[in-house]
């Protein structure tokens, strides 16, 4: 669950298919490609970059750049320039730019990545390979059941939602699943550091029977709409366009359709379960018990004290989103609420000392990035949102696990909420389960810091799928149980 985060590091986010190439070194010679990689430390987190720059008629210098970790590759650099021992690399589209030295023969970069406002140090190493991420869950076609690319449309917000359709091989209507996925741009897999979460949890599911609707979020890839301006209760009405798309095919039991979510997913779930009546279950795949303020608060905190940031700074940090969400939270005037969003953030980068500071980059492209971010409707909306009073409300069976080892949604807090407030509304089909030893991805951690994402080779751990598999066959095996 992505949330925005005073002082932190900006993570790319860009969803495009992944592959790889090959190359040699950076020079205007004969040698038509070469391969540049190196690994930014984005809050204690290892993301590999990997810069492809070609020559044309031997002067000419074009590239792209891959992010593996994120699953992202060829993102087009607008100009690649080499005068001397200097490089640069500019990389619009995101925002980014790299600029650095020519050291070591040739064979190493050193410099500074810049991207919305803030500076990192990068070295690029010459390769003459790049090396695959190992994702071994990964599922690997043919499947030994129906996969369709499908379309749905939600009426009310004019969209079209593109998504994949997987549907157990064997005759007769199925129970099926509609998974909903975290904060951010995602497409229909979730693909977050090279992982694909959505595509293994859909395989594992319909290979035992359960048929799964997974989609592009709106604005995503296939999918049509406008993300900037919407809310998690936009996105809600997203999910009812697929229950009520799943509701006219004949291979779904209508009578056994239910969601999954993850992080903000588990809090869109319940919505749409206080909306129709159609939704058989629910499964809250880290989802939250406490309002969105408290959250974040809570993740900042802790990712920052695994990632080694001083007490002091994080004190710094925890104070500054607290009176920053304060005033989202209460001033309704949008030129006076990023007034004094503005000013918050220029007394924040005022205190900072010289080595903050030139870690930061541009000031100003920080604050301006910073205001922009916390200005959205998505965010104002989830500070004050309180996940309790719609979990109050739902009747059908929950199954809620949370990581022993999240970090993102703290597992104790929050399944305690989700736990009493379903109580509260008296549903008697509740099970909630903290895994030993999983993160907010649900891999099998050593800290559960975000920096151990994208070198996990797991990308769900299987005693997380057997436990949401085996808790909806127990339920809605048998044709029209509910």
């Amino acid at each position: 669950m992505g949330y925005v985060l005073v002082a932190a590091t900006i993570i790319l986010r860009i969803l495009l298919p992944a592959h790889t190439a090959a190359g040699q070194p950076l020079s205007h010679g004969e040698q038509a490609q070469r391969i540049w990689e190196g690994a930014l430390d984005v809050g204690g987190a290892q993301l590999r970059l990997i810069f492809h720059v070609s020559s044309a008629n031997g002067t000419k210098l074009t590239g792209t750049v891959d992010s593996p970790d994120q699953g992202v590759t060829g993102i087009p650099l607008s100009a690649v320039i080499l005068v001397g021992d200097s490089v640069a690399f500019a990389v619009p589209s995101i925002g980014g730019l790299f600029q650095g030295f020519l050291q070591q023969g040739d064979s190493l970069i050193v410099g500074i990545w810049k991207q919305s406002g803030m500076s990192f140090p990068l070295q690029l190493r010459r390769s003459e390979s790049v090396e695959p991420v190992q994702r071994p869950q990964t599922p690997q076609k043919p499947y030994p059941y129906k996969e369709e690319e499908i379309t749905f449309q939600n009426i009310n917000a004019d969209i079209i939602l593109a998504g994949t359709l997987t549907i157990p091989s064997g005759p007769g209507s199925h129970p099926a699943a509609i998974l909903i996925s975290g904060s951010g741009p995602q497409d229909r897999d979730e693909t977050v550091f090279g992982h694909k979460p959505f595509l293994v949890l859909s395989d594992y599911l319909t290979r035992r029977g359960i048929a799964v609707l997974r989609y592009d979020d709106r604005g995503v890839r296939g999918s049509t709409g406008d993300r900037v301006s919407a809310t998690s209760k936009d996105f809600a009405g997203d999910v009812l366009a697929g229950l009520r798309y799943l509701g006219q095919r004949s291979e779904i039991d209508r009578e056994r359709v239910g969601l999954i979510g993850h992080s903000e997913g588990g809090i869109i779930a319940p919505m749409v379960a206080t909306i129709s009546t159609d939704v058989a279950f629910i499964v809250l795949m880290a989802g939250t018990g406490l309002r969105g303020d408290r959250i974040i608060i809570q993740q900042a905190e802790l990712i920052a004290r695994a990632s080694g940031t001083p007490e002091t700074q994080i004190e710094k940090n925890l104070k500054a989103n607290e009176t920053i969400f304060a005033i989202v939270q209460r001033e309704p005037d949008n030129p006076i609420r990023e007034q004094q969003v503005r000013h918050v953030l220029e007394q924040f980068v005022a205190d900072m000392n010289d080595a903050e500071r030139k870690r930061l980059g541009d000031p100003e492209k920080f604050i301006d990035s910073q205001v922009q971010a916390v200005m959205t409707p998505w965010v104002r909306f989830l500070l004050k949102y309180d996940p309790r009073p719609a979990l109050e409300q739902v009747t059908c069976p929950v199954l809620a696990i949370t990581g022993e080892k999240d970090l993102q949604v703290p597992p104790q807090e929050n399944l305690a909420e989700i736990d009493r407030a379903l109580q509260r509304g008296g549903n008697t089909d509740v099970t909630v389960k903290m895994l030993p030893g999983l993160n907010h991805l649900f891999q099998t951690a050593e800290t559960g810091n975000i920096a151990e994402y994208s070198i996990i080779e797991e990308t769900i751990s299987p005693a997380a799928l057997v436990i949401i598999s085996e808790w909806i066959l127990s339920r809605f095996s048998a044709p029209g149980s509910r």
